[in-house]
């Protein structure tokens, strides 16, 4: 029996025919060479991920190889609980003679595909991603190359290693806490729409307003796009409804700083005129007055054993995929109304 044919190596032009584009095209969207319609960057990024193409210049660019190297796809590396994932991915790879090749997504899954691309471009030996949205297409694309792949802090719909927090029980778990201190109307600053951490916490916000007996009320769930300006812009919409809220839950700790600023300039003080909570500790969160009641995640952690599990599939890429659920820490402090000790 005659064996099967191998596999074609994917061209531009393979590209360029899934996508229904031309050639030139396909180059203008991969090296941002001229404006491209957005519709036809979805496109051609689509084939991109479909073919599994890596543009051959760099691809036999063999000074540039990756080999021994661990890609990182994210966003917001300036986020504090990202640069602590960020240092146990380093310091765990450098133990294990692994350097670190960074790529920020920026959270945007056209830009997703461009960081993902660069990194298998570099020959990385695996990557460990952050995604945006579902991050399907980036996982498609490094699927299509054999490149190992580690989903983290979001949970995914794919055949892949995944390790992240509980986002729901947490996050009820402020709010139950806010409503045995009296609070019943309690709101929620919530992350950018479309992110799996955004529907889990909100999941768990309406869970904690639910076992606790209290109604939902929409006006009081608030988009803080999962930035300082964002939260600051929903903290100030709150505090405009006819009935205000008097505790206040953000999805993240970016959020948490820009409340914070909001509630300043509104001359409002917390505890004393409203409650303030967070999903994500800071390092320096018990420095502040008064010390910020959070759930903290042990970031070092998700990224020591991130890349724990990036070598384990190196080592047995058959092996059965994992998905690892963390459970955070609840931390209580003052900002939710309650005594120092």
């Amino acid at each position: 029996m005659a064996g099967r044919a191998p596999r074609q190596t994917p061209t531009m032009s393979h590209v360029a025919r899934i996508a229904g584009v031309s050639v030139s095209t396909v180059s203008h969207v991969l090296n941002k060479t001229r404006p491209v319609a957005d519709a036809t960057v979805r496109a051609v990024l689509d084939a991109v991920a479909q073919t599994g193409y890596v543009p051959e210049a760099v691809a036999r660019a063999l000074g540039d190889s990756g080999y021994g190297t661990i890609g990182l796809a994210m966003s917001a590396l300036s986020n504090p609980y990202f640069s602590n994932v960020v240092h146990g991915i380093d310091r765990h790879a450098s133990a294990a003679g692994y350097s670190l090749l960074l790529a920020d997504t920026h959270d945007e899954p056209d830009q997703e595909i461009r960081a993902v691309s660069e990194l298998l471009r570099r020959r990385v030996s695996a990557i460990i991603l952050a995604p945006s949205g579902n991050g399907s297409t980036a996982i498609t694309y490094a699927a299509q190359v054999d490149t190992p792949i580690v989903v983290i802090d979001r949970f995914v719909d794919a055949a892949v290693d995944q390790i992240a927090v509980d986002n729901v029980e947490p996050t009820a778990r402020l709010v139950d806490h806010l409503a045995s201190l009296g609070h019943t109307r309690i709101a929620m600053i919530t992350g950018r729409t479309g992110l799996a951490t955004t529907t889990e916490r909100l999941r768990g916000y309406r869970l904690g307003l639910s076992r606790s007996g209290l109604p939902h009320h929409p006006p009081l769930e608030q988009d803080g796009d999962s930035t300082e300006g964002g939260a600051e812009k929903a903290l100030h919409r709150l505090l405009t409804l006819d009935q205000p809220p008097t505790a206040i839950v953000a999805a993240n700790n970016r959020m948490t700083i820009g409340s914070m600023r909001a509630l300043r300039e509104a001359g409002l003080t917390v505890p004393d005129d409203i409650a303030l909570v967070s999903f994500d500790d800071f390092e320096w969160a018990d420095l502040f007055q008064p010390r910020l009641t959070a759930i903290a995640q042990p970031a070092l952690t998700i990224g020591e054993q991130a890349v724990g599990m990036a070598l384990t599939r190196l080592q047995e890429p058959t092996m059965s995929h994992r998905k690892v659920t963390i459970t955070p820490t609840f931390m209580h402090r003052e900002s939710c109304g309650c005594s120092p000790s």
